[in-house]
């Protein structure tokens, strides 16, 4: 007879794979991220046209989600992590290919596309592990795509430190994205996981209730200042402090490193202090991260400032999507996926807002959005506190 402590290898096998789907997900958008300017200056745009480009990015991604979720529903969330895995994976090399602003509109649309794809199915298959867990482990999903996305960073930034082209790099991703696509899919969850379709048939359709639209603004609004971060973290400290872009890159792994750092510690945090105390202190942690980055005329302080925006927001998103996913064990999958999609608009809007307030103020000043959004966050924070759940019971 099995203790609660222990689990069956199959279910350790399916967590061990979405780790690897959660962290090449990250990986592959820290590899877009790094290659940003090399990217902007070869198409020759402005930064308004990248912003402009950036929610093409957006448009496509809120595409894949409402695809993803009733195929998900349908033939299970394995299926579709291995196929929008696959075409992200793909799609990676477009950006690196493109020389004209069009050619880089088209390739970030399919790259959203596959990344908005890729997150509903890999989250849904998320909470179907966690559940047969009997604990919070959904951080820990997180911080594998912080450890994605820390060694994104870090690869690009010794790939563009050895001169080599943006398309050579995003090939190799490619390649390597699809390799552990294939690897981790067979090991996922398989369809008989997830809710019966008795159990689905039960759930309002199209119905947003009150709990879930306010977790989705807060979800909104700490993944509009983490899309921010994703995106504008290298040029802003390039332009801001007149650095190479190689040591612009660190930036961003300062902010990737925290953020992996706390999201592998937020489930011990939250179940100490409880999830409300997570997201209403760490906001104020990124707060202070994001104003020191404003302020700040020397790199270091600027990249401690960006490292404690990472290490604020690191655990307050996970508590959200757990939050959805414990509302009502009968439509978990449901409320999951609107948070997340509302979560997602506003990781893909920030960039292309922050892109069009570049006209009117400096690109460190259009800064003050995000830290406008961590403050709003802080506030509300008390709407993640976890409502009663039945646990799911592995036999």
């Amino acid at each position: 007879m099995r203790t609660p402590t222990e689990r069956p290898s199959n279910l350790q096998a399916s967590r061990a794979a979405i780790f690897g789907v959660f962290g090449i997900n990250g990986f592959l958008l820290a590899m877009w991220v790094v290659q940003i300017p090399a990217i902007k200056t070869r198409t020759d745009i402005a930064h308004s046209t990248l912003g402009s480009l950036l929610l093409l990015l957006a448009v496509g991604a809120i595409a894949g989600m409402q695809l993803s979720g009733p195929l998900s529903d349908r033939f299970g969330s394995r299926v579709m992590v291995a196929l929008s895995g696959t075409l992200l994976s793909v799609a990676a090399i477009g950006p690196g290919l493109a020389s004209t602003a069009w050619q880089l509109g088209l390739a970030l649309m399919i790259f959203g596309f596959g990344n908005g794809a890729l997150d509903v199915a890999m989250n849904s298959q998320a909470v179907l592990v966690e559940r047969q867990y009997h604990r919070p482990i959904m951080s820990a999903f997180h911080g594998m795509f912080s450890i994605g996305g820390v060694a994104g960073s870090l690869v690009g930034a010794v790939t563009i430190k050895a001169g080599w082209s943006p398309a050579t790099t995003l090939a190799a991703a490619s390649v390597l994205g699809v390799v552990v696509i294939a690897v981790c899919t067979p090991r996922l969850l398989p369809p008989s996981a997830h809710p019966r379709p008795e159990h689905r048939a039960r759930r309002p359709r199209g119905r947003y209730s009150p709990r879930v639209l306010a977790l989705g603004a807060v979800a909104f609004a700490l993944m509009l200042a983490e899309g921010v971060a994703n995106d504008w973290t290298t040029l802003q400290v390039k332009e801001h402090l007149d650095v190479s872009e190689s040591v612009a890159a660190l930036a961003f792994g300062a902010f990737s490193l925290t953020m992996t750092v706390g999201r592998f510690t937020a489930d011990r945090v939250s179940s100490a202090l409880g999830p409300v105390a997570v997201v209403r202190y760490g906001t104020l942690i990124a707060a202070a991260g994001m104003t020191l980055v404003v302020v700040s005329p020397w790199l270091a302080t600027t990249l401690l400032g960006w490292a404690l925006f990472g290490l604020g927001l690191s655990g307050c998103v996970p508590q959200i999507f757990t939050s959805a996913g414990n509302l009502d064990s009968g439509s978990a999958g449901a409320n999951m996926s609107r948070v997340v999609g509302m979560g997602y608009i506003g990781f893909l809007a920030g960039p292309a807002t922050i892109g069009w307030l570049t006209h009117l103020v400096p690109l460190t000043v259009a800064m003050v959005v995000p830290l406008a959004c961590v403050l709003v966050a802080s506030r509300f924070a008390g709407i993640v506190g976890r409502p009663s759940t039945h646990p799911v019971t592995v036999g």
